[in-house]
């Protein structure tokens, strides 16, 4: 499948310990990246600064469902599940 554009789920539901920038501790779970623009787009995106965690995460149907607001809930759930 194809990433949602807009959707940003995956920045915003997990918890991400590595470092980003602007973010030197990480991200605590169901905050947005600080690199998310306003179109939910990732700044990063393509860039050495990006995260290894988040270069990793593919979308797949299986964690972004049919829209936004079930990506949300499953990876909301994923990230509940392994904490």
């Amino acid at each position: 499948m194809a990433c949602r554009p807009g959707c940003a789920a995956c920045c915003i539901a997990p918890s991400i310990s590595s470092p980003i920038p602007g973010m030197p501790q990480g991200k605590p779970a169901g905050q947005a990246c600080v690199q998310l623009d306003g179109a939910g787009l990732c700044r990063l995106f393509g860039q050495a600064e990006r995260p290894g965690i988040c270069m990793r995460f593919a979308d797949h149907p299986e964690h972004c469902g049919s829209s936004r607001d079930e990506a949300l809930a499953r990876l909301t759930a994923l990230e509940a599940a392994t904490c």
